[in-house]
């Protein structure tokens, strides 16, 4: 008499069980609705300030994400090296390629932060028209403040990244809360308390990023982890590994080539945004800060893949991969209907929390809308399965094809749209769904012709 499969074991000859995938992925959805609700809230304190203050942190975080996206890059081009390390049994060079990542990040971090904070006023000139001198200092005042917290950002990255290629990431989720609370914390602070506006908003990311950095690099040192970082005491702590780096840069620059020139892309369309009114540039600033819920499935999953598909890439477990990518799309698409039909329903009720004119409300909700129906559809083999490909190691045709994508649809539909079309701040964002459309097509083709199981970064 045949027994029935217990749900916490894994099925016959498989690696992972729905437990264990559980384990491993709702920290990482409870971390990012944090993480998300904390951006709303930050978002409608802000608000408080004025539609302008509304404007000037929508405009500088593009940039932010911009420059972020290079050295988030290569923390997950780091991981995916890692995580595959750690799926063949090698942890001496999980620990090393884990210790590079940390060094390499980190001084470009650094970097980019220095040369932004010099530049800060000229790079915000580039981007806004001056049409609203108000916004300008604002988002002046902004840029300057963030791009002091990049160091501290790219030490956590790395280390968080890390964690989840892990399996850890029940500790991601924790060191999420202590960052959310002060963020959160810190806004009611300075921003309601002392009252010094967008100051206070940048002030406390600051104070989080430093704690998260510090917290989660602190972690990264215990020996008894897979993956840990070489002591400072020992001679080796500075000494860059030129070969173990060139691993990481193989998957990380193309990971940073596509996400910066995605981000460049965004750029260029904040710039066609800058032309618009200030209830528009709101409107638009609250759809970017409201839709990220919207997705959080897909994001705890992007998360999870190095754990998951990279250790079976790693461990040579090509059909499991092709099972568990299946099942892991299948999963998306469950979990992505219900936060999308809570987008589509109360499109209205989450516009008007930010304080919006009249004029802007109307036009947030309506994109609000758009959003969650289509992305019910698109969004997961658009970016869930985009990633199950990056974790096997197959990240230059999705670089290439992810690049073609932005510059033709988000980048020149939006163009095309707003000035032949008369489409304003609407044409953007259904530039921004032709994109998706673009994307789910070719990245579900590449996912079932199986070419992306016969990638390996080790």
């Amino acid at each position: 008499m045949l027994r029935k499969q217990n749900v916490s074991q894994a099925p016959l000859g498989r690696t992972f069980s729905n437990k264990d995938l559980l384990r491993i992925l709702l920290p990482l959805l409870a971390e990012q609705f944090l993480t998300v609700l904390v951006g709303m809230a930050d978002t409608a304190m802000v608000s408080g300030v004025g539609e302008s203050a509304v404007a000037a942190v929508s405009l500088v975080n593009v940039l932010n994400l911009f420059l972020v996206q290079m050295f988030s890059a290569m923390s997950a081009g780091g991981a995916i090296v890692a995580s595959q390390y750690l799926g063949s049994g090698d942890h001496e060079n999980a620990s090393a390629s884990g210790h590079q990542l940390f060094l390499f990040v980190s001084m470009m971090s650094l970097s980019l932060g220095a040369v932004i904070m010099l530049f800060h006023r000229p790079i915000i000139g580039l981007m806004d028209s001056g049409s609203d001198p108000v916004l300008f200092e604002q988002a002046c005042i902004y840029l300057l403040i963030t791009a002091a917290s990049y160091p501290f950002l790219g030490m956590y990255n790395a280390g968080i990244s890390l964690q989840r290629a892990m399996g850890n990431t029940k500790t991601s989720m924790q060191v999420s809360l202590i960052i959310n609370i002060i963020n959160i914390c810190g806004n009611y602070i300075f921003i309601n308390l002392c009252k010094i506006g967008v100051a206070g908003a940048a002030l406390a990311t600051l104070i989080a990023r430093m704690v998260a950095a510090l917290v989660i690099t602190r972690m990264m040192f215990e020996k008894h982890l897979p993956i840990h970082y070489i002591p400072l005491r020992e001679k080796g702590f500075f000494h860059l590994n030129p070969p173990m780096i060139k691993r990481i840069f193989r998957l990380g620059v193309p990971n940073g080539v596509e996400n910066s020139l995605f981000q460049l892309g965004r750029l260029m369309v904040t710039g066609l945004v800058a032309t618009f009114s200030t209830p528009l540039r709101a409107a638009h600033g609250v759809c970017n800060s409201v839709t990220p819920f919207a997705f959080l499935p897909n994001t705890a999953i992007s998360l999870a893949t190095p754990a998951i598909i990279g250790r079976l890439i790693g461990a040579g477990k090509k059909e499991e991969a092709w099972y568990y990518g299946k099942k892991l799309l299948r999963w998306l698409y469950i979990s992505l209907f219900p936060t999308n039909l809570c987008l589509v329903l109360f499109a209205e009720p989450l516009a008007g929390m930010f304080n919006l004119s009249a004029e802007a409300i109307p036009v947030a909700a309506g994109i609000l809308r758009m959003f969650g129906a289509l992305s019910i559809i698109m969004y997961g083999p658009a970016f869930g399965l985009a990633n199950v490909l990056r974790a096997a190691g197959d990240v230059r045709i999705t670089m290439v094809f992810a690049i073609i994508s932005m510059v033709v649809m988000r980048l020149g539909a939006s163009y095309l749209l707003v000035y032949a079309f008369d489409l304003s701040l609407w044409g953007v964002w259904i530039a921004m769904h032709l994109d998706w459309l673009l994307r789910a097509v070719f990245f579900l083709s590449r996912f079932l012709s199986k070419k992306w199981l016969h990638k390996k970064a080790i």
